[in-house]
């Protein structure tokens, strides 16, 4: 009979345990969270971007399955890199003016420098 209760002991014990880990669940996985944030933010940000990455080359090899669809998509890359030449590349007062919007916006992204107050370039404030 002692094994019998010692056993009976030994399992409320763990049972008591397991209760106490079970109602402390919510201040331990805060303190995990609150200690590891900056990693498991890193980490879904990661995870997201993988599998953004794989969906949308999985839509863009649908697309290309689908007659005509491919070389329009090519039609449409073409024209707009010409576009987008003969709008900024051609001219040294257009690349000066692309330079300084793409400056603007890229410290306003990065935060390298304050752009508060001062329009970005393109159009926003």
């Amino acid at each position: 009979m002692t094994s019998e209760e010692d056993s009976t002991a030994e399992l409320k014990a763990m049972l008591g345990k397991g209760v106490e880990v079970v109602s402390n669940l919510d201040t331990i996985l805060g303190d995990f969270f609150s200690e590891y944030r900056q990693l498991i933010v890193s980490l879904g940000l990661g995870f997201g971007s993988i599998i953004a990455v794989k969906l949308t080359l999985a839509l863009l090899s649908a697309l290309n399955e689908i007659p005509l669809v491919e070389p329009i998509l090519e039609l449409v890359g073409l024209g707009y890199t010409a576009w987008f030449v003969t709008r900024f590349m051609l001219k040294s007062e257009k690349r000066q003016e692309f330079y300084e919007k793409f400056t603007d916006t890229k410290d306003s992204v990065l935060g390298t420098k304050e752009v508060l107050g001062k329009k970005n370039g393109f159009g926003e404030k």
